[in-house]
């Protein structure tokens, strides 16, 4: 082979061992070299979002030969007869940006907030966009608490264009898992930044929420300017799979750096005499509610 026939590029697309991988000079359709599939895989070798070199074929096709070291990868399990099977959802990601509505429906803050121990426990940086900011008098009422634990929040209204600009410019130039329950305005807002990208993006989750059966398509859409976004569905099952229960306070940002102060190393942060979290929230400098989502999550009840 010549070296004009191998290639460095970008899955944007894979379905059923066929990867649709972005060169520079337009997208090649891949399928793995031999190689690759030899011994047992324990999760997906290629996925949306991975750095490959590929080869390029006399018929137009391409052999992916290497797939690059991933920074990071969202992870959904798949349980089978011989071991789990790790699925990746979406490889590389620059950040999650979750979407959520201020009303219409209610906002699912629980849900919120294990979306993100997911992002804290993988180092995934997080948007949250609190939209239909038309619906109530003050979204911060709703979403300030996330503010002032330091997450970046951006508040958006397709109705009077609030939030519109500083979302188009949070995506470019970056790879965006997206995420959020149905309903909340995820379509409406893409089509407002890019018109027709909504409709896109529904056309490939229609496909994906038909049936398990339903061959599966991932997809990340590219942006103009830049950057792409990948709807990323399923995350209420990307497990904490790997997690133990005492863990998770250091994926709370407020709980984690009150936990040296417990006058108990193994601290339940539940009852116990010289518990700095109990401390922190008789006092109000910690969220009840974020409180509450922490102990179901510990409990493994979400």
């Amino acid at each position: 082979m010549t070296e004009t026939n191998v290639k460095q590029g970008l899955i944007v697309k894979a379905q059923s061992g066929f990867f649709w991988v972005e060169t520079g000079e337009g997208v090649i359709v891949c399928q793995l070299r031999g190689k690759l599939k030899k011994g047992k895989a324990m999760g997906d070798i290629a996925a949306l979002g991975d750095r490959v070199h590929i080869t390029l074929l006399e018929d137009g096709s391409g052999a992916l030969e290497e797939v690059e070291e991933r920074k990071q990868a969202l992870v959904r399990l798949d349980p089978r007869p011989q071991g789990v099977y790790q699925q990746v959802l979406l490889a590389n990601a620059d950040q999650a940006v979750f979407v959520f509505a201020c009303a219409n429906p209610d906002p699912k803050l629980r849900m919120l907030d294990r979306f993100l121990v997911i992002t804290e426990k993988q180092k995934i940086p997080v948007v949250i966009v609190a939209n239909k900011i038309d619906l109530v008098d003050d979204p911060r009422n709703i979403f300030g608490m996330y503010e002032k634990i330091g997450y970046r929040v951006i508040y958006t209204s397709t109705k009077n264009g609030t939030g519109l600009e500083e979302l188009r410019t949070q995506l470019q130039k970056k790879t965006s898992a997206l995420a959020g329950p149905s309903g909340v305005g995820k379509s409406s807002l893409l089509n407002a930044l890019q018109p027709g990208l909504g409709l896109a993006v529904n056309e490939i989750s229609a496909v994906m929420n038909k049936g398990r059966h339903t061959t599966v398509i991932r997809q990340m859409f590219p942006l103009e300017g830049g950057g792409y976004v990948a709807d990323t569905p399923g995350w209420k099952s990307l497990a904490l799979w790997d997690t133990q229960p005492e863990e998770i306070d250091a994926y709370f940002p407020e709980l984690r750096n009150l936990v040296p102060h417990c006058q108990f190393s193994d601290c339940t942060h539940q009852h116990e005499p010289g518990c700095a979290v109990l401390a922190a929230l008789k006092d109000g400098t910690i969220y009840a509610e974020r409180y509450a989502s922490y102990l179901r999550l510990r409990s493994g009840k979400e």
